[in-house]
């Protein structure tokens, strides 16, 4: 059976340019942001536009991200995310030690970029008005399942969240990150 996934599925080519830290938050930034010159992303960034440049082809290469044409905008390219999300299925990457490598990469890099939102929000959640701070929550379930069973909730989840996605921002809405992932409890270390 065909694993359940969300958004566009990674390949191995595109993993492997994705695996790296520059790429991945200029990503991040054009989903999260919009479309931006390599200058603005630069600056957003702290790195220098050729760099930025450099890296944002290489992401186009792959279809990770695409020109964007604007009229009037004169020699200044602008860049947005081809795609608004996408899954990484692991056992996509069997057998090839690049992809491997890579996939090991993006995951250390994405737990580590979602402790530190997790923490910039409880730094300042205080601050954000009291029906925010009611609203938000942080969940872990252990649930005994088979494969095909987390195949099921993960299509379930994705109906859910895409029925959320569909509809039409609210006065009053934030961007609210859902972050979700699931994989068999291997215990602690011993």
């Amino acid at each position: 059976m065909e694993p359940a996934w969300t958004g566009v599925r990674i390949d191995a080519r595109q993993l492997t340019v994705l695996a790296h830290p520059l790429r991945a938050r200029l990503l991040g930034l054009l989903r999260v942001d919009g479309a931006a010159t390599a200058t603005r992303l630069a600056d957003r960034l702290g790195t220098n536009t050729g760099a930025t440049s450099y890296h944002l082809r290489q992401l186009a290469e792959v279809g990770l991200v695409v020109e964007e044409d604007r009229p009037g905008s004169g020699r200044q390219r602008w860049w947005r995310a081809a795609q608004d999300r996408h899954s990484i299925i692991a056992g996509d990457f069997a057998g090839d030690p690049d992809a491997q490598a890579s996939l090991d990469w993006i995951n250390d890099f994405y737990a580590a970029e979602q402790a530190r939102w997790a923490a910039r929000w409880r730094a300042e959640e205080k601050d954000w008005p009291a029906e925010w701070r009611a609203a938000v929550t942080r969940n872990d379930y252990l649930l005994n399942l088979t494969p095909e069973q987390v195949r099921a909730l993960n299509e379930e989840v994705d109906a859910l969240m895409n029925r959320y996605r569909a509809m039409p921002a609210d006065d009053g809405a934030e961007k609210v990150l859902v972050y979700y992932e699931n994989f068999p409890w291997v215990g602690e270390p011993s």
